[in-house]
């Protein structure tokens, strides 16, 4: 694959992973993902004055003004095309999206999950990784599909858990390692390095090293 992609970044809130993405940018003019719109569903998301600050353009689009999640993802979708969007990128972005979406997208929309998937899927991640006892957690880059927190593993990093942590002590731990893995996988799916096939990841020469982070 030649060229950059165009890609947009899906964000809720203060966007960390965003920040990190657009840093690795950036800081790397041969960055093969071109950050070309930040979107957010919530319009006093902290992550929009950032991205402003960055000279990338933010849209809004207000999940609170749709009727329900299909119409949401229409507009999400239009305005993503009216972008020329090839590679979409959640980070922190707290919306369930509907299996129309996901499936018109798949292969070229991944997320992060703070954990090690498929362990401790959905919300209060550290308290459940504490509840269980793991020794070790950490964080997972996925091709998203309409299962949640379900899709084919693009790449993962791992964190300790250390005796007397606290859910944030280990979120912030497992923060840091997001902020060196997000980058790093979505470069390896804007070069085609990682892509879907036939439900299942695939890598083009050492993509699996530049991906699995300790």
């Amino acid at each position: 694959m030649s060229g950059k992609r165009r890609t947009a970044i899906l964000i809720s809130g203060r966007g960390s992973n965003m920040a990190a993405l657009l840093d690795a940018a950036a800081g790397q003019p041969a960055y093969p993902a071109d950050i070309a719109l930040v979107l957010s569903n919530r319009p006093g998301a902290a992550g929009l004055a950032r991205a402003e600050a960055a000279g990338i353009p933010t849209q809004v689009i207000d999940h609170k003004a749709h009727a329900g999640r299909a119409e949401f993802d229409a507009a999400l979708d239009a305005a993503l095309e009216a972008a020329g969007i090839e590679l979409v990128v959640l980070a922190g972005f707290m919306r369930l999206l509907t299996p129309g979406f996901t499936e018109k997208w798949l292969g070229r929309m991944v997320n992060i999950h703070p954990s090690l998937l498929p362990s401790f899927k959905g919300v209060h991640v550290h308290e459940q990784a504490l509840a269980a006892g793991v020794r070790f957690s950490g964080c997972t880059v996925h091709f998203v599909t309409a299962d949640m927190d379900a899709g084919p593993i693009i790449g993962q990093a791992v964190v300790p858990v250390h005796p007397g942590d606290t859910p944030d002590d280990l979120a912030a731990r497992t923060l840091a390692a997001e902020h060196r893995l997000y980058p790093a996988a979505v470069a390896l799916v804007a070069t085609g390095g990682a892509r879907l096939e036939a439900g299942r990841t695939v890598y083009d020469g050492d993509g699996w090293d530049t991906v699995t982070l300790t």
